[in-house]
Parts: structure tokens; C-alpha cells; sequence
């Protein structure tokens, strides 16, 4: 197995050792962490070898290692970069980078170096997500016409965040989450998805506001809130919406010819997939009540138990992504879907009030289902 290594050791990194725990033939090489306390705290609790530095760290790895970069979102373009000049595959948390600038800049490099390049959510590998893209490709709901998705986190600022830790103790990065924003924290999730269903988007007629100014007194004013209009090359019309205002409704709903497709749990790889069949009964044109399961016959993938608000599988992605390097293949998540899903979330996120429509320049490739998706 290729060698796998961290840089950063903070509150999501728990998620992904968690998750790597359900592979239990992949070891992590090594870790950093530039704060001395928290490096010393993970490695502890997961047993990891520590690196002094990360210059030390990634001289040390063989060429063509896949480090994973879970570092705070500021530090992204630094991390990728470093990595890939020292010669190794990048897996990096969400967002790629916060610029475009900066994103383009490290999807050439990749690109130029031979490596390969992507940037989580993962999700969009998982059972929920490739349920619901083969019940797409099957016409289980006929052609669709419009998707609702929300990712609504409810009223952060009043929960008691300040008592949220992970396993070996980080505090959930609230300054960062709250000046990062949560649509560039949290739209990937589904973005992914649709973009892996129905290619590249066209088109962003979006609006985003800050709406709770109070909420990180050290604040840059950035969004709380943004609702976005979405307009495939080859697909429907989606709205999506993140907050962290409104109550929590992490659902997606594919509105069809023939009934709705939905899933309610975004951030759950097993979250049940259901289809509401269209019918009329004494005049009336209803949704069944009752939604009818549709799932994958056969093993998926290795689930992990729900911790705090998620049951996902952190390392869906750089498994998959070491999988296609061994095979000469590139990642699912690819530097061009990593790049495209970059752009298209910035739009959403700076769009402000009077941003209204935006082309998108970059572009993907449908993604190619899982194996036990088919």
C-alpha cells in the first residue's frame, strides 16, 4: 500500500482516523501538526508516528506518496502546494482553495507534476449518494425536473459549541468554520453529488448575506446564508441553500416525471434513499405517503457509526484515490471535478446581493459510478 500521511491534526482529522479504521490493512505513515500540543495529542491516541517538521515529514515519504491535507481552509493553497513541489498526491479538505486564483494555480501544477489532485467531500461515494445516482440512470422517478437541496445546519451560534471535541480532544474550529462560512464548509456536500450526476454546472444565479454579524466578534463579515439557482449543461434545474440560521434540513428532493427521489440525511452514507410515487385518486394528484426504499443489492462500502451530527466515511476518498493512482486511473474526484466543484461553490459564496448570474468557466466529466453501483 502507498504510504498515507496528515497535515493537520485538528478536529476533523478524528473523523478520518475513525474512518481508516474501517480499512484495516492502511496505516498512516506519519502526522504534523504545526501546534506542538495538538500533534502530540492525536499522534498519542492513534498511535501515529509524529514528524517534526513538514518539510522533514514530506522529504521523508516515497516519491509519489498521497498526503492528506486537513488543514484550516486558509492554509490549503500553502499545503497543496508544498506537497505536490516535494512530489506526492494531494487529498485535500474542502475547500480546494479559497480563491480561484489559487485553486487554478494548484489544478496546473498538479497537472504539470503528473500528480494527482482532489478535494473532499467524499460523501458523493458513498451509498446514499450512488443509490441515489443509479435509481437516476435506472428512470426510477422518469426525466427529472427540479431538485430542491438544503443544507441548513440550524442556529449555530446558539448551540454549545464551545463543549464540542473530538476524540483526542481538538475543539470544533469555530473561529475558522464561521469566517470560512458555511457555504464553502458545507455546499460541496451536495454540489458533489449533483455535479457527479449531471456533469458541469452552466450557469450560478445565486445571492448569499451575512445576517448574523454577532456571531464571531473577530468576523470578516462573511455569509451565513446563500441560496443559489444552479443550471446544468446537462441536467435540471437545483436550488440550493446553506445556512447555519435556518432549523436544521440537510434533504435533497428530485422532483420527476414520474414521483420524487429523496434522501433526508446528507451527511449519513446510509441514509435510506426513498421514491414517492405521482398518482391521482379521486381527482386529486398526491405523493404517496409512504415512500418506497430503493437500495443497491449487494455490499457497498464499510460504514461507520454516527459521531456528533455525521455517519460518514471520511476515508471514502483517499481510498478510491489510492486505488485509481495503483491502477494508473484518475481519482473519481479528479483535479478537474475538485477544480469545477471550487468554482462553482466561490460563485455561490461571493455572490452577495447583487452578484445575480455567473458562467462558469471550468468544466468535469459525469463521474463514473462505484463498482457496486452499476
Amino acid at each position: 500500500m502507498r504510504p498515507l500521511a496528515i497535515v493537520g491534526c485538528g478536529f476533523v482529522a478524528d473523523l478520518y482516523m475513525r474512518s481508516f479504521a474501517t480499512f484495516p490493512h492502511v496505516q498512516i505513515s506519519a502526522a504534523f501538526d504545526r501546534d506542538e500540543n495538538r500533534l502530540s495529542a492525536f499522534c498519542s491516541h492513534w498511535d501515529v508516528e509524529a514528524a517534526a517538521s513538514l518539510d522533514e515529514m514530506l522529504s521523508e515519504l516515497p516519491e509519489g506518496s498521497l498526503v492528506l491535507n486537513l488543514t484550516n481552509p486558509g492554509s490549503h493553497r500553502e499545503i497543496n502546494e508544498a506537497c505536490l513541489i516535494a512530489g506526492h498526491h494531494v487529498y485535500s479538505e474542502k475547500p480546494l482553495a479559497v480563491s480561484m486564483a489559487e485553486a487554478q494555480s494548484l489544478h496546473a501544477l498538479a497537472a504539470e507534476s503528473g500528480l494527482q489532485l482532489a478535494s473532499a467531500p467524499c460523501s458523493v461515494l458513498g451509498e446514499a449518494a450512488q443509490t441515489m445516482g443509479k435509481a437516476l440512470r435506472d428512470d426510477v422517478a422518469g426525466q427529472p425536473r427540479l431538485i430542491y437541496a438544503e443544507l441548513d445546519d440550524g442556529f449555530i451560534p446558539q448551540a454549545p459549541y464551545q463543549d464540542w471535541k473530538s476524540e483526542s480532544g481538538a475543539t470544533w474550529p469555530a473561529g475558522d468554520e464561521f469566517r470560512v462560512g458555511c457555504t464553502l464548509e458545507h455546499a460541496g456536500y451536495y454540489l458533489a453529488w449533483l455535479i457527479s450526476w449531471f456533469g458541469p454546472v452552466r450557469r450560478v444565479v445565486a445571492a448569499s448575506a451575512e445576517v448574523l454579524p454577532e456571531k464571531d466578534p473577530n468576523g470578516e463579515g462573511t455569509p451565513d446564508v446563500s441560496v443559489a439557482s444552479l443550471f446544468f449543461e446537462n441536467g435540471p434545474m437545483v436550488r440550493l441553500t446553506c445556512s447555519i440560521v435556518a432549523s436544521h434540513n440537510h434533504q435533497i428532493q428530485i422532483f420527476g416525471d414520474k414521483g420524487v427521489l429523496e434522501v433526508k440525511k446528507a451527511w449519513d452514507n446510509n441514509a435510506p434513499v426513498g421514491f414517492r410515487k405521482r398518482m391521482t385518486i379521486r381527482r386529486k394528484l398526491i405523493e404517496s405517503p409512504i415512500a418506497r426504499r430503493i437500495r443497491i443489492a449487494g455490499q457497498t462500502h464499510p460504514k461507520v457509526k454516527r459521531w456528533g451530527a455525521a455517519a460518514m466515511n471520511f476515508a471514502l476518498g483517499p481510498m478510491e484515490m489510492l486505488d485509481a493512482i495503483e491502477a494508473g486511473l484518475p481519482s473519481r474526484l479528479s483535479g478537474d471535478f475538485a477544480l469545477h466543484l471550487n468554482e462553482v461553490t466561490l460563485a455561490i459564496q461571493n455572490a452577495g446581493d447583487t452578484a445575480g448570474a455567473q458562467d462558469m468557466t471550468t468544466s468535469c466529466k459525469v463521474m463514473e459510478p462505484m463498482p457496486w453501483a452499476l
